[in-house]
């Protein structure tokens, strides 16, 4: 760039500054002279002012006679040199007749604010918006608002100070009623059951506590979310009925269903109710959307559709004919099977809104004795009452069993169901039911067991001869006679039949023995087998018991239990005259192991080893018997045993080689049961699985588990496995499998028999070469 361009350049540069500076310094004089004017115009007004504060006359009144507003000059201390009549009025006093002091009238909330009021007005010579509470003379508490500033001497010392006060007391409860409306609308917002939305150009800006908890999104995460990022539209025909062409809906105030996402990815229902709120212009500014969770009332809708389906399916395909008739005799409903039974050839469905009594007249031919149907028909319409099994007769010889059920809802008559049910090979059934019935009755009549019916208070209303037979009186005699006091028994007997009637009442059947003395005064042993007798809708109405004299095998058993006695005391003598001499070879032995062990040779050794070996497997075998002998005969002494400890036990004090170990799974039960025994059952099993081990490592495992009336009980192994047809052989006595001569056979026959005597049941799973395990059970109440 040559040097006149720069210079060019610099001189308008120049040129610009000073056309600002003059500009400035115009403006800057202007200002200068308004603050001048200003000045001066304080000043002139302060003189006054100044004037006035020592002059006593009217002049103050005349001054401020046209300020509405209460208008106050008061000295630096506070002390009211003059006031127009607005304050007068507003403050209840004259000034001219009292001295007040207007800090005394601050109320005490706000004299520590006006201290620091006053302190600004001393230091910046002015106030604006003083806001506080005054305890007026007249008219009570009351806020106001003042604007106030001091008047200096010619000095420019302050000397006193004017105000003009305005009472702000309407407004400050206006504020605060509306601050409490706020206040309450939030608190209804908040809490209300339905969740509530505010959103601006469709997007989330505030949503209540019930929103939140609804969805399980935090506020903040709901301030950046449109509805359609958190839900969708259920029905998508009903938003477009709602919307106009371009989108808007069509009233400000719509309701709409939507399905909610929540946060944890579950669904939510919310009926969605839309308000809008615009501008004078016309303008969307927000919109308020509150949503009520009816989730359970769309799945209830759900449950009830399905339900109405599947009933609707289920009416369709019953074997019985359905018609439902609404109240004007309107077809609403019917199935195939209707149409089959009168032979109706259209298909059900097309039959609805058909009027059903045109249609039955027209029809009418079908019935046999058309008449009477039609006029059975109409009294049971004119009565709506509930009909059972009413039969009608068809021409062509078939019979229909019909109900009548009439509908109502809220009392209110809305029509009436006919089922209808082909009962003509019932009907003949039961005329051949009849015959059979007195065959039977014959029979039952003649049989060996005494059959008797009471009713729920004993008495007897039907027997049989043999019955009559057993306790020695006519059929009159006792027909209304109550059973207990008819039979002769004593206290114990006599309570006990009482307790089995009760039984039956509460639907139980029972066998139970009484003992009876008969007519000839010879005391008979009964065993009765007995149950509830019901009538057709289910309800108890007395008993039915068959009696069986079972004299002659009490008897037996008393016999045959005296016979046990002996056996088992025979079982036990011989056991100690074996046992004994078994004893005396068996040291023999011994002596000639120690006396001749130079002189035999290996044979001779082994020989008396196995004379030895057999020798105490007979003592096992003759112990095995007499334990077998003694299973059923034993008391059964019922404690609380500790299965575990049971267990445990038994690993303590059966040979268990080095390679198997005997584990419990879980916790055993602890039992009421006969200690002994259920050493004697679960070291047989345990014993069992641990001989017939053959792996490296060997397992049995117990467990056992509760049902309702029995303990289950396993025990596992990972033997050799039992062949399927030894299942049932080796729970009978003297039966083993294999060639283990340690094996008496007798083991797994006592597990069996000490089952029986618990009512329980065993059995076992087994696999070759896998392992065993045996199941039983143990009745829990004996």
């Amino acid at each position: 760039m040559d040097s006149n361009k720069e210079v060019e350049l610099l001189k308008r540069a120049l040129k610009r500054e000073k056309t600002a500076r003059r500009a400035a310094e115009s403006l800057l004089e202007e200002k200068s002279k308004q603050l001048y004017d200003a000045s001066m115009h304080l000043r002139e007004v302060n003189g006054r002012l100044k004037g006035m504060l020592s002059t006593k006359d009217s002049l103050w009144e005349d001054a401020f006679v046209n300020i509405i507003d209460p208008y106050v000059v008061m000295d630096i201390a506070g002390n009211v040199l003059s006031m127009n009549q607005s304050a007068k009025e507003f403050f209840g006093f004259d000034h001219e007749k009292q001295n007040i002091n207007l800090t005394s009238l601050v109320h005490k909330d706000y004299v520590e604010y006006t201290k620091n009021a006053f302190a600004s007005l001393m230091h910046t010579g002015i106030i604006k918006n003083y806001n506080a509470k005054l305890n007026t003379l007249s008219n009570g508490e009351r806020y106001v608002n003042m604007n106030a500033s001091l008047i200096y001497d010619d000095k420019g010392n302050p000397i006193a100070a004017q105000g003009v006060i305005r009472d702000t007391t309407r407004e400050v409860e206006i504020k605060e009623l509306l601050e409490d409306q706020k206040k309450q609308q939030d608190i209804i917002v908040e809490n209300s059951s339905l969740g509530i939305l505010l959103t601006v150009k469709d997007v989330v800006v505030k949503a209540n506590k019930t929103f939140v908890e609804l969805l399980g999104y935090s506020a903040t995460e709901l301030a950046s979310k449109t509805l359609d990022d958190i839900s969708s539209v259920e029905d998508l025909d009903a938003l477009e009925h709602i919307l106009k062409s371009d989108g808007t809906a069509v009233s400000d105030k719509y309701s709409i269903v939507r399905k909610f996402r929540k946060k944890t990815g579950e669904t939510l229902y919310g009926k969605t109710s839309v308000n809008t709120v615009r501008n004078k212009e016309g303008e969307i500014v927000y919109q308020v959307v509150m949503i009520e969770d009816i989730t359970q009332d769309r799945i209830a809708e759900e449950k009830i559709r399905a339900s109405e389906q599947r009933m609707s399916t289920l009416i369709t395909n019953l074997q019985t004919g359905i018609l439902l008739e609404d109240a004007n005799r309107k077809m609403v409903l019917t199935n195939k099977k209707f149409c089959e039974l009168f032979h109706i050839p259209i298909a059900p469905e097309s039959l609805v809104g058909v009027d059903c009594k045109a249609y039955l007249e027209k029809s009418k031919e079908v019935f046999k004795n058309p008449d009477a149907v039609i006029e059975r028909l109409n009294r049971v319409l004119e009565a709506r009452e509930l009909v059972m099994s009413d039969e009608i007769e068809l021409a062509d010889g078939r019979t229909l069993e019909r109900d009548y059920i009439p509908l109502y809802v809220d009392n209110v008559y809305q029509g009436h169901l006919w089922s209808y049910s082909d009962v003509t090979i019932k009907k003949n059934y039961r005329k051949n039911l009849e015959a059979e019935r007195r065959k039977y009755g014959s029979i039952v009549d003649n049989m060996n067991l005494g059959l008797v019916e009471i009713d729920g208070d004993g008495n007897i209303l039907m027997t049989n001869s043999r019955f009559l037979e057993m306790i020695g009186y006519s059929k009159e005699a006792i027909v209304g006679q109550n059973v207990v006091s008819l039979m002769q028994l004593d206290d114990v007997n006599r309570k006990k039949i009482r307790e089995q009637i009760n039984k039956r009442k509460q639907h139980v059947s029972d066998s139970y023995e009484i003992e009876i003395t008969d007519y000839n005064g010879n005391l008979r042993h009964w065993l009765i087998s007995a149950g509830p007798n019901f009538d057709e809708s289910g309800k108890v109405i007395g008993s039915i018991g068959v009696h069986l004299d079972i004299t002659e095998q009490k008897e037996l058993e008393k016999q045959l239990a005296e016979s046990n006695k002996g056996l088992q005391e025979y079982a036990h003598i011989v056991s100690h005259d074996l046992k004994s001499p078994l004893r005396s070879v068996t040291a023999l032995i011994t002596w000639l192991q120690e006396d001749y062990a130079e002189v035999l040779d290996e044979n001779g050794k082994n020989t008396l080893r196995m004379i030895t070996d057999k020798i105490e497997g007979m003592d096992r075998l003759i112990g095995g018997i007499l334990k077998y002998s003694t299973v059923n005969n034993d008391t059964l002494d019922n404690t609380a045993v500790n299965l575990n400890n049971v267990v445990e036990e038994i690993t303590d004090i059966i040979y268990i080689p080095d390679n198997v170990q005997v584990k419990i799974k879980g916790d055993l039960p602890t039992i009421q049961a006969d200690k002994v025994k259920m050493h004697q059952l679960f070291q047989n099993i345990i014993g069992n699985a641990v001989v017939n081990i053959d792996k490296e490592v060997g397992l049995v495992e117990v467990s056992g588990k509760e049902t309702t009336s029995h303990w289950q009980f396993s025990v596992k192994d990972n033997g050799v496995g039992i062949p399927k047809e030894y299942h049932e052989k080796i729970f009978k006595i003297f039966q083993s499998i294999g060639n283990n001569e340690r094996s008496t056979g007798i083991g797994l026959s006592i597990v069996k028999k000490i089952i029986d005597r618990y009512h329980g049941k065993v059995w076992l799973d087994s696999e070759i070469g896998v392992g065993t395990t045996f199941h039983f059970t143990l009745k829990k109440n004996l």
